[in-house]
């Protein structure tokens, strides 16, 4: 299984910068830092990526020694489109939502969407988790990575879906939404939702023409985010 090395920590501080960094990005906006549904986010998404590290440490360090780099030299090109468009979009909501509902008040939710939020980004996280401890080329884009000996993940959470780190990502997107209390914020999120279904599909096929193994996965587990749906 091997231990975390030098790129797995870099990847760990990069990430928890980037929560700094995020959340420096929404309280700003909202213009206080006197603002209860920032911090339960703030605090939900620390703890949950506290766990996932130590979890991941533990049972499948090699994940987070792959990401410790983003980009690699076989990245398909629509994952170099996506690893601008995601923190852009993302970034761009954290300023809307603060605008929204705090600084300027354009819409009011209430307050049990905000409980629902709380409630669904614990599935969300769980399952993401999941989905990154059992497979070990879990990376941040999509490539066949024959310098992994990649191979088809089929346990865990893949048992049922096929990409289960997406629909915990676009869940956690909108649970994230809920408990800061924006209706804008869901405009934005449901664009990228979107664009998150988007590269389902193009990962998806990619590995379907490229990985040996996962056409007949995927003829067993039929279903790419949603059981029963798509």
């Amino acid at each position: 299984m091997g231990a975390l090395n030098r790129a797995g920590i870099r990847s760990i501080v990069v990430q928890s910068v980037l929560i700094l960094v995020s959340f420096a990005i929404l309280f700003t906006a909202a213009g206080t830092i006197n603002w209860i549904n920032g911090w339960i986010y703030f605090g939900l998404a620390c703890l949950s990526q506290l766990i996932s590290w130590v979890l991941l440490a533990k049972v499948n360090p090699e994940v987070l020694n792959s990401r410790g780099s983003v980009v690699k030299e076989d990245t398909k090109g629509f994952d170099r489109i996506w690893v601008v468009m995601y923190p852009v979009l993302t970034l761009v909501n954290l300023v809307v939502m603060g605008f929204d509902a705090v600084r300027f008040h354009w819409s009011a939710m209430p307050i049990w969407l905000s409980i629902l939020g709380i409630v669904l980004f614990i599935p969300a996280f769980v399952v993401a988790t999941w989905a990154m401890a059992v497979n070990k080329f879990f990376e941040w884009t999509a490539r066949i990575q024959e310098d992994r000996g990649h191979y088809v993940c089929k346990d865990g959470p893949y048992r049922f879906i096929r990409h289960p780190g997406y629909i915990g990502l676009i869940i956690s997107v909108l649970a994230g939404v809920l408990i800061l209390g924006s209706f804008w914020g869901l405009v934005l999120s449901f664009i990228l939702a979107v664009v998150i279904i988007a590269r389902t599909a193009m990962e998806d096929r990619t590995l379907q023409k490229e990985l040996p193994g996962y056409r007949e996965y995927a003829q067993k587990v039929r279903y790419r985010l949603i059981p029963f749906v798509w």
